[in-house]
């Protein structure tokens, strides 16, 4: 009996030592000890300071990037994004653990993000749709490394929120953060059982729908494409999630 208890226990532990190691940089960043742009110390330094072992410090950094505060970029490190407000809204990353959590962001995203697209659509400057473009290009790109796939995208909607001309749109999903990308929580394409070469040839037609028709200053059909790319990963991460339950009952 003890030895099946101890293993809670420990997870319980190392859930706060990352939640402590989460509250200690937030605060220095806030306090601009470490400042946008800058890279925060390696994993092996932050272990040595810190006293943690090195899952507590990824899981920590996995927090910040899910919160939009950080970003790691494939073999250079982890760099600040983000200044925390002490005030605001924002998703708090401990909170968003489930596949059901996933979905009900996702919601949200649908809500939000369909009349983005379409006012991005009708307002778009060529500046902007060049930004657009670049995103989508960065997307393509970093498709390799899920880390840097999952900051590419959440810059791709941004700057279709930038291109609204509606600062509320860009202030909601900058407090929202990379949280709001699936990726961030859960590998969406190994859940579906799905190719991940093909799962990430069907996000790029996605994307690509979106863009294009933004460029050609289709609102309705910016509408749609939004619509369609965030339902479809809506569904696909409901069939995993009830996969996964099913899975769960019978295992």
């Amino acid at each position: 009996m003890e030895m099946q208890n101890a293993q809670p226990r420990a997870r319980r532990k190392h859930r706060s030592l990352a939640q402590e190691l989460v509250a200690d940089l937030s605060q220095r960043i806030r306090d601009g000890l470490i400042k946008r742009g800058e890279k925060l110390p390696t994993e092996s330094a932050i272990m040595e300071e810190q006293g943690v072992s090195r899952t507590v410090v990824r899981e920590a950094l996995s927090r910040l990037q899910a919160a939009g505060l950080v970003e790691t970029r494939h073999g250079i490190g982890t760099f600040v994004l983000d200044t925390p407000s002490a005030s605001g809204f924002r998703i708090d990353p401990a909170t968003i653990v489930t596949l059901r959590d996933v979905l009900a962001i996702l919601e949200l995203r649908i809500s939000l993000e369909v009349e983005s697209a379409g006012m991005a659509a009708q307002r778009r400057t060529d500046v902007q749709l060049k930004a657009i473009r670049e995103a989508l290009d960065a997307i393509n790109e970093s498709a390799a490394h899920a880390s840097d796939a999952v900051s590419s995208d959440f810059h791709f909607h941004l700057r279709i929120a930038e291109a609204t001309g509606n600062r509320y749109f860009t202030d909601i999903l900058s407090h929202l953060g990379t949280s709001i990308i699936p990726r961030t929580r859960v590998n969406s394409a190994g859940l579906a059982r799905d190719d991940q070469t093909h799962y990430m040839a069907r996000l790029e037609r996605e994307h690509e729908q979106i863009f294009e028709a933004i460029a050609r200053q289709d609102a309705e059909a910016a509408r749609a494409a939004m619509r369609l790319h965030l339902t479809n990963s809506r569904e696909r991460l409901r069939q995993a999630h009830e996969a996964a339950e099913a899975e769960a009952l019978h295992g």
